[in-house]
Formats: C-alpha cells, sequence, structure tokens
C-alpha cells in the first residue's frame, strides 16, 4: 500500500479551515489531523452527546477555535463563519443515525437539510470562502441489493436519515452560489475507528459491551456494508479539497469514498472478527427477530472516480481498520493518554 496519495502538509499549512461538526467522531478526528498538517481550524458543533467521547477524550478543543452552536441557527453560523474568515469550509454537522431519524425526523430533516441550507447561504456571503465541502452519506442512493452505486445512481432515501442526506445533495446542486466559489460533496461508508460511542452503531456497542462485561446483541447480522476506517474517507475529504482548490472551478462534483470490495462483509462476520481480536471471552449474540426500523439490507459504492480525479485509495483494508481500533479501545480501557496514541494513528495512517 505504500505511494498512496496523502494530504500534504505544504497545500495545508497556514489554510483557514471552518470545520462544522468538530465535537463529533469524524470531526474530531479530522480537526487533530488538520492540526497536524499545520492548518487554522475552526470549529463550530453542538457540545457532544455522549459520555465518554473522542472530543473530551483528545481535548480537541485544544487544537481549534472551538465554538458551540447549532447549524439550524442561520445567524449564529453566519456570525461565526464571518468572524473566522475560512478559505476552506468542510461541513460534518449532522444528525447522524438512521434509527434516531425515526425517533426524531424533524429534527432530522431540520438539521441535515436546513443546516446544509444555513451553511451554504452563510458560505457564499464570505468572500475568502474558496471551498466548500459538503459530507453526506452512502445512504443518499435508492436502495439495491445488487447495485455498487457510483455518483451517477439515483437518489433515494427509505428512512428519514438517507432522506435527509440525500436532500441534501440536492440543496447543495442547486443552492445559488457566487462563481468563484467551488464546491462538491462526499460520500463514505461505514466508519469504524477509536473514539465511536455513538448509540445503535456496531462497533460503539461492542465496546460498551465488553467494558460492561456483556455480550455484543447484532440485530441484523446478514446485513452487509462497506467498512473503513475513518481516516480513509477523511483523506479523501482533504484530497477533494486540495483538488478542487488547485483547478478551475467546474460543475459541482460529488465523489465516492468507500472500501475495496473484499472489506464489504456482513455485520456477523465483523462482529466475530472483533471478538477474535479483542480476545478474553468477548462474544456476540443474535437478536431473535423482531418487529425494527428498515435499514438497507445492502450498501456498496464504486469510489473508481475518486481514484481517477484524486488519486485516493482505501489506505486500511478492513483487517487494519480492525486492528486500529481494537488498540484505541485497548489503550483507552487501560488508562492511556488518548490524544498521543491519536495522532500517532494518524501519522501511522499517513505512511501506509
Amino acid at each position: 500500500m505504500a505511494g498512496l496519495k496523502r494530504p500534504q502538509p505544504a497545500f495545508w499549512a497556514g489554510k483557514r479551515v471552518f470545520l462544522t461538526g468538530h465535537t463529533g467522531f469524524k470531526g474530531g478526528w479530522l480537526t487533530l489531523w488538520l492540526h497536524q498538517l499545520g492548518a487554522i481550524v475552526g470549529g463550530y458543533a453542538l457540545a457532544p452527546n455522549t459520555t465518554p467521547d473522542l472530543f473530551s477524550l483528545c481535548d480537541v478543543a485544544a487544537h481549534c477555535a472551538h465554538h458551540l452552536g447549532d447549524v439550524r441557527d442561520a445567524a449564529a453560523l453566519h456570525a461565526a463563519m464571518a468572524s473566522f474568515q475560512p478559505e476552506i469550509v468542510l461541513h460534518l454537522a449532522a444528525q447522524p443515525l438512521v434509527r434516531v431519524s425515526y425517533a426524531a425526523p424533524v429534527e432530522t430533516f431540520a438539521t441535515n437539510i436546513m443546516g446544509t441550507a444555513n451553511l451554504l447561504d452563510a458560505a457564499r456571503k464570505i468572500p475568502t470562502a474558496q471551498v466548500i465541502l459538503i459530507i453526506t452519506s452512502d445512504k443518499v442512493y435508492a436502495e439495491s441489493r445488487t447495485a455498487r452505486h457510483d455518483e451517477a445512481s439515483p437518489l433515494g432515501g427509505h428512512d428519514p436519515y438517507s432522506a435527509s442526506k440525500a436532500c441534501a445533495e440536492l440543496v447543495t446542486a442547486s443552492f445559488p452560489m457566487p462563481a468563484g466559489q467551488k464546491i462538491a460533496t462526499v460520500r463514505s461508508g461505514n466508519v469504524i475507528g477509536g473514539g465511536d460511542w455513538a448509540a445503535d452503531r456496531l462497533v460503539p456497542d461492542f465496546f460498551r459491551g465488553i467494558f460492561a462485561g456483556e455480550a455484543l446483541r447484532i440485530r441484523n447480522p446478514a446485513a452487509v456494508r462497506p467498512w473503513q476506517h475513518v481516516l480513509d474517507p477523511l483523506c479523501g475529504y482533504l484530497l477533494a479539497a486540495e483538488h478542487l482548490w488547485k483547478n478551475p472551478p467546474a460543475a459541482r462534483a460529488s465523489w465516492n469514498f468507500g472500501p475495496a470490495p473484499a472489506s464489504e462483509v456482513p455485520v456477523e462476520t465483523l462482529a466475530a472478527e472483533i471478538c477474535r481480536l479483542w480476545g478474553g471471552g468477548a462474544a456476540y449474540r443474535i437478536e431473535p427477530p423482531q418487529a425494527a426500523p428498515h435499514e438497507a439490507p445492502v450498501l456498496r459504492l464504486d469510489s473508481g472516480k475518486a481514484r481517477r480525479e484524486l488519486g485516493w485509495r482505501p489506505g486500511w483494508e478492513l483487517p487494519q481498520a480492525l486492528g486500529a481500533t481494537v488498540a484505541w479501545y485497548r489503550h483507552y480501557r487501560d488508562g492511556g493518554g488518548m490524544t498521543a496514541f491519536t495522532k500517532s494513528q494518524i501519522r501511522a495512517y499517513e505512511k501506509a
């Protein structure tokens, strides 16, 4: 895997990057990476909603100009962006969970659709903002058990979360922006990695169970997902921003960032491998069938466009991604310093 394209410190050093969602799982990792690359980072997000959380464990606030705020508050968002004067804007803030979207559909639509519109409206009023990247999801595509979705695949959304992200794509494609600004959307697969504590997600559920002495409970063992370490799509986002910056304005683009086909495995396969890597009697059990909100049975991504246009490739295959994830939670369990350890994993990924 040596020689894969990576974000360039020479490009990012001194760049003013405004990041929404920096208190979340992906946003926390991205803030640390941008800081390590030499960027000047401004963060805007709600307070973390889990205990523990990556933001606190890795002291993410010390690596950015930290601002608490809601993307649904258009005036506050614009004020924060105008004060920071970003050159690059990365929009990660979202209600990111399918099952939560069933319980809170209005909040999900307000955050994911109007939050995106508010971000774009603020960015178009800031002359320094040259690149705007909107992060959506692999779930923007209409469901298919057989298709490997590429960027031209039909958008869809059976559940409120998926529909809201598909709508965010349409908002981004249609929002009136100044001619000089460069805008794109990016879509990634199911991310894993240290520091994720979200509810109803396989890896966080596993480690919550491990620390409580309980078996992981699986509700959809046959569901196939494009599993990838969080650093893989984040690498893609940074390469996409570099590409947009360096090239003339063009039609609004989208890129998929998904793993190799070998990393598209059923939930039960992933659970069994995590248990093996952790050892110590770790186990899972399959829940009996029951009525539950619909979730897509199969998700697969075609990332050929990102490979061709951005030079991006997955850096860690599934065994490496799982190994790094288990190592992170083991270090946490043993009371190690998580900021330095997380940064060390970023450096290891850069060298992969």
